[in-house]
C-alpha cells in the first residue's frame, strides 16, 4: 500500500530520491575534501577509505529502507495504535516495519554502489571471485546487523517509549563511523565496537581482510570471516528480545 501510494506522485517520488542521494554525497564529498589535503588517513588512502564508506552506506541504506521505521514504534507505544496491530491477520514485525514503507531511501543505496564502483576502479584490486563473493556479503551481513540494531532499538520501546534518538545515534552513528578506518580511532572505541555493540563486523574487519591490513586489536585471522556469524547472533538475540517485548506490552503507556 506505502509503495503504491509513493509511486502515485511519481515527479515528487524522483525529486526526493535524488535529493536523498545528493544528501549522501554529501557525506562522501566530506571525505574527498579530506585528501584534496592529505595523501592517507590512518595509513589508508582514498580508495581504501571509499571502500569503507561504500560499504558502510550500501549496508545502512538496504537495513534502513526495510527496518528503518522500527524507531516509529515508540510513538504508536504512547498512542495505542499498537493495539490495533495486534488484533490483525498479520505479526506485528511486519506491520512496524512496513509502516509508512519509504521508498526514497534507495537513493542512498544507489550512490552507494556508485561510490563502491570508483573505489574499486580507483584501487584495482587483483582479487578472485571468493574475494568479490567476501565483499558482497561483507554488504549483506553488514545490513542484517544494522538491522538488527534498529529491531533491537524497537524492542527496546516497548518500555522506553521514546528511544528513538538512542536507536539512531548507534546506527547513523555507527555508519558515519565505520565510513573511516579503524586506525584513526582511540583503541578503547574500537574494542566498545567489535566487542560490545559488535559494528566493527559491519565492515571494518572483513575489508580488513580484503585490503590485507593489520587488524588494530590484533585479532586472529579467523575472526576476519565471523561476520555471518555475528549477523545470526544478533539476529536471534533481537528475535528473542522482540518476543519479550511484545508479551510485556499492556496497552497505552505500557
Amino acid at each position: 500500500m506505502w509503495f503504491r501510494s509513493t509511486l502515485a506522485y511519481r515527479a515528487s517520488f524522483l525529486l526526493t530520491t535524488i535529493g536523498n542521494a545528493v544528501t549522501s554525497w554529501l557525506e562522501f564529498a566530506g571525505i574527498l575534501i579530506v585528501f584534496s589535503h592529505v595523501d592517507q588517513l590512518g595509513g589508508f588512502s582514498v580508495g581504501e577509505v571509499a571502500l569503507m564508506y561504500a560499504t558502510a552506506s550500501c549496508s545502512l541504506g538496504l537495513a534502513d529502507l526495510f527496518l528503518g521505521n522500527m524507531d516509529q514504534l515508540g510513538a504508536r507505544v504512547r498512542d495505542g495504535s499498537v493495539d490495533t496491530m495486534l488484533i490483525r491477520p498479520v505479526p506485528l514485525f511486519a506491520q512496524v516495519a512496513a509502516d509508512r514503507f519509504v521508498l526514497r531511501r534507495v537513493g542512498r543505496i544507489v550512490q552507494g554502489v556508485l561510490v563502491l564502483g570508483w573505489a574499486l576502479a580507483q584501487l584495482r584490486p587483483g582479487w578472485s571471485v571468493l574475494e568479490y563473493a567476501l565483499l558482497a556479503g561483507v554488504i549483506v551481513c553488514g545490513a542484517a546487523i544494522f538491522g538488527a540494531l534498529w529491531a533491537l532499538g524497537g524492542a527496546f520501546q516497548f518500555w522506553a517509549q521514546d528511544a528513538a534518538q538512542v536507536q539512531n545515534s548507534v546506527t547513523y552513528g555507527g555508519n558515519r563511523l565505520l565510513q573511516y578506518p579503524p586506525t584513526i580511532y582511540g583503541t578503547e572505541l574500537v574494542r566498545g565496537v567489535t566487542y560490545v555493540v559488535p559494528l566493527a563486523f559491519v565492515n571494518w574487519v572483513p575489508l580488513l581482510r580484503l585490503l590485507d591490513r593489520d587488524d588494530p586489536l590484533g585479532l586472529p585471522g579467523w575472526v576476519d570471516f565471523l561476520s555471518p556469524l555475528v549477523a545470526v547472533a544478533m539476529c536471534a538475540l533481537t528475535a528473542l528480545l522482540w518476543r519479550v517485548g511484545v508479551r510485556s506490552y499492556r496497552s497505552t503507556g505500557s
